[in-house]
């Protein structure tokens, strides 16, 4: 199903239409944030083993000198990413804000950001790293859907 037929149905909330889509995004991100924390946990020695099957992808990823950004655990940008991008879906199904073309610049925007970084994070693990992490590859596929969903964003964009 295409992101402009979920944009299509939309729900009610409180007189205002607020889209399906921008529920959506709330939920992946949500999902997201959950994965990113745990790796974060793992980074900062709260969870002891992480748990990504036999081949052992996870540890080498997470241990890789790539696990870091700016100085900034990789996980931890996805914990402010996925968190920002949460509110702002929320946000944009108030009704005071479900027209709000801001809201869906942030959305757009974030979604856009994190789907571009997600890419980085692949390449990276299948052309320097040689090793795939299963929570990376989940974060990877959530930011991607997260982006299809944001798309009907740019109409808003454009109608105001």
């Amino acid at each position: 199903m295409s992101s402009a037929a979920l944009d299509a149905g939309p729900a009610e909330t409180g007189g205002a239409t607020a889209p399906l889509t921008r529920m959506g995004i709330a939920v992946l991100s949500l999902a997201g944030l959950f994965i990113a924390a745990y790796l974060l946990l793992h980074r900062l020695g709260v969870v002891g083993t992480l748990e990504c099957g036999v081949d052992g992808g996870c540890s080498v990823v997470q241990g890789s000198r790539w696990a870091v950004f700016l100085g900034i655990p990789v996980p931890a940008w996805g914990v402010g990413g996925y968190g920002l991008l949460f509110g702002a879906a929320l946000a944009g199904v108030q009704p005071a804000l479900a027209g709000d073309r801001r809201v869906a610049a942030v959305l757009f925007g974030l979604s856009a950001f994190a789907f571009g970084f997600s890419l980085y994070l692949t390449a990276l693990e299948a052309f320097v790293i040689h090793a795939w992490c299963r929570w990376c590859l989940a974060s990877a596929g959530i930011a991607t859907a997260i982006f299809l969903l944001s798309l009907p964003e740019i109409r808003r964009l454009r109608r105001g």
